[in-house]
C-alpha cells in the first residue's frame, strides 16, 4: 500500500503542476516546472516505490525485471487515479489565476508524428530511468531524479509542439480530463508510448546484458 500510496503521491503532482504551469501562464518557463517537480518526487519516492509516476515506465521497469509484474495492475491504477484527480484539482485552481484561460488545448493532433514524437520522448524517459535507477552499478547515485527530470524538460521543448509532450499514459489522461488534449489523440498516446517503453527495455537489456 506505501508504494502505490507513493506512486499516487508523485503521479499527482506531476500532473497538477502540468495542468496548473501551462494554463496559468508559466509559457516558456513550464516546462523546467514540470521536469523540476519530477526530479524532486522521484528523490522524495525511489526508495519507496522505485518513483515511476508512469505506467509505461513500469511497464518497462518489469520487462527489465527490477519490478514484479503482480505490483504492475495497481501501480498503474494509483497513476491514472492521481493524473486524474490532479486534472481536477488544477482545473479548480486555474480559475482562480488572474489572467489565465483554461483550457489551453493543442485539440486533436496528427497521429503519426503525434505517435513518433510520443515514442521518442517515452523512449529516451524509459531508458534514462533503467540506466540511473534500476542498476547496480550506479545504485546509489545522487543524480538519477536530476537526470529523469532533464529528460522530460528536454524532450518537453524539443517534441512537445508536436503531441503536447505527455510521454506518460497518465499524463495522457490528466491532460485530456484537463480538456488540453483531445480525446482522439489516445490512441497516438497509447501507441507511442507503450512501444517506446517495450522497444527501451529490451534496449537496455541488449547493451546492459545480464550483469544484474
Amino acid at each position: 500500500m506505501k508504494k502505490y500510496l507513493t506512486e499516487f503521491i508523485g503521479t499527482f503532482f506531476l500532473v497538477l503542476t502540468i495542468v496548473v504551469t501551462v494554463n496559468g501562464g508559466a509559457g516558456a518557463m513550464a516546462p523546467l516546472a514540470i521536469g523540476a517537480v519530477l526530479m524532486v518526487m522521484v528523490y522524495a519516492g525511489g526508495h519507496i516505490s522505485g518513483a515511476h509516476y508512469n505506467p509505461a515506465v513500469t511497464v518497462g521497469v518489469c520487462l527489465r525485471g527490477a519490478c514484479s509484474w503482480s505490483e504492475a495492475p495497481m501501480y498503474i491504477v494509483a497513476q491514472l487515479v492521481g493524473a486524474v484527480l490532479a486534472a481536477l484539482v488544477g482545473e479548480y485552481l486555474v480559475l482562480n489565476i488572474a489572467g489565465a484561460s483554461m483550457p489551453a488545448t493543442a485539440g486533436t493532433f496528427s497521429f503519426v508524428p503525434g505517435m513518433l514524437a510520443e515514442f521518442l520522448g517515452t523512449f529516451a524517459l524509459v531508458w534514462v530511468v533503467l540506466n540511473t535507477a534500476t542498476t547496480k552499478s550506479t545504485s546509489g547515485n545522487s543524480y538519477y531524479g536530476l537526470a529523469i527530470g532533464l529528460t522530460v524538460t528536454a524532450c518537453a521543448y524539443g517534441l512537445g509542439a508536436v503531441s503536447g509532450g505527455a510521454f506518460n499514459p497518465a499524463v495522457a489522461a490528466g491532460v485530456i480530463t484537463a480538456g488540453m488534449s483531445g480525446v482522439a489523440n489516445i490512441g497516438a498516446f497509447l501507441v507511442g508510448q507503450i512501444a517506446a517503453a517495450v522497444l527501451a527495455a529490451f534496449a537496455f537489456k541488449f547493451v546492459y546484458g545480464d550483469r544484474d
